[in-house]
C-alpha cells in the first residue's frame, strides 16, 4: 500500500522534539507535508484522514510526557490513521512516558505503528552543568532519517490498512544505564530532598541585563510571561522547559536547580535512541 501524506504534530519549547520529528518526516520521502505546532497554541478540533501518516513528537518531563502537550492535543482524532510516537527526554530516563503516549493516541483512533526514544539536550542544561548537550546531534538526526525510511518501507510492504500490524511501544529496547552513577542519583536526591534546600519554581531574571525585548513572552508556552513585564514570571503557569533561558537574547534569565549538577554528573554516559516498528 502507499501513503502520500504525512501530518507532523509537535510540542516543542526549545526545538529538541521538532528536530527530530521533521527529520522522520524526511527520511520517509512522502511529498505532502502538514505541521502542527502545539508549542505556542493549541490546536481545534483535528480530525486526521484514514490515509495520512501522522508523527507525533513531545518532550518527556519528569519521566512522563509534558501534561500541556497532551492538553493541546486533546481534541485531535481519527479513524484508524497510522502513527508513529516519540518521545524525547534529558538522558536520564523516559519512564513510561511512551506508553502514556501511546494511550493517549490510541484512545484517540490513532493506529500505533511505530515508535521512538530519542536523546535531547536536558532543559535544565547549561554551560556549567552540560546534560546531553547539543543533542539531538547530526548523528541523532541522520538515525532519525534512517527510522523514517525504514517506516516508509512497512508502509509500502503492507497489501493494506488491515496488513499494516500496529506494535507494542512496551516492548522497546531501553537504553542502556550503568547502576552504579543511577544509585549515586537516586541516593542523592533523597538527600537533597531531606536538606529542605528550597527549589527554584520559575526562572530568575537579571533585570539590569533584560531589555524587554520581549522574546520570552512571545515563546513561553505557557503563557507565563507577559510583554513588558518580562522580569516576572507566573509560578503557577511556568512549566519549567527553560526556553526563556534557552532562547534569551540578552542571557538575563537563569533557572539555578541543584538538580542540575546531579543531571550532569550521574548521567554523563550519552544514552542511545531507540525505535520499533
Amino acid at each position: 500500500m502507499n501513503i502520500y501524506a504525512v501530518h507532523l504534530i509537535t510540542f516543542s519549547p526549545t526545538h529538541t522534539s521538532k528536530q527530530v520529528g521533521e527529520a522522520i518526516v524526511r527520511g520517509t520521502s512522502i511529498s505532502e507535508i502538514t505541521k502542527t505546532d502545539l508549542t505556542l497554541r493549541p490546536v481545534d478540533k483535528l480530525e486526521i484522514p484514514e490515509n495520512t501518516l501522522t508523527v507525533i513528537t513531545v518532550p518527556v518531563y519528569g519521566g512522563k510526557v509534558a501534561p500541556l502537550a497532551l492538553e493541546r492535543m486533546k481534541d485531535i482524532h481519527t479513524s484508524g490513521a497510522p502513527a508513529v510516537l516519540v518521545v524525547v527526554y534529558g538522558n536520564r530516563a523516559y519512564e513510561k512516558a511512551l506508553a502514556e503516549l501511546d494511550a493517549f493516541a490510541s484512545e484517540r483512533g490513532f493506529k500505533v505503528i511505530a515508535g521512538a526514544t530519542f536523546v535531547g539536550e536536558h532543559s535544565y542544561s547549561t554551560e556549567q552543568n552540560p546534560i546531553a548537550v547539543g543533542r539531538p546531534d547530526a548523528d541523532d538526526l541522520r538515525f532519525a532519517e534512517t527510522f523514517g525510511a525504514k517506516i516508509r518501507t512497512k508502509i509500502e510492504a503492507a497489501a493494506d490498512m488491515d496488513k499494516l500490524y500496529a506494535v507494542d511501544v512496551s516492548r522497546i529496547q531501553r537504553p542502556r544505564q550503568a547502576f552504579f552513577p543511577l544509585f549515586r542519583f537516586l541516593r542523592k536526591v533523597v538527600k537533597l530532598r531531606k536538606s529542605g534546600v528550597p527549589m527554584p519554581r520559575i526562572p530568575a531574571v537579571d533585570a539590569e541585563l533584560c531589555n524587554h525585548c520581549g522574546y520570552c513572552a512571545a515563546h513561553c508556552p505557557a503563557g507565563a510571561i507577559a510583554k513588558g513585564d518580562e522580569c516576572n514570571t507566573d509560578a503557577e503557569k511556568c512549566i519549567r522547559c527553560c526556553a526563556c533561558v534557552k532562547g534569551c537574547p540578552q542571557k538575563a534569565r537563569t533557572f539555578d536547580t541543584p538538580f542540575a549538577a546531579l543531571l550532569a554528573d550521574c548521567f554523563k554516559r550519552q544514552k542511545e535512541d531507540r525505535i520499533i516498528l
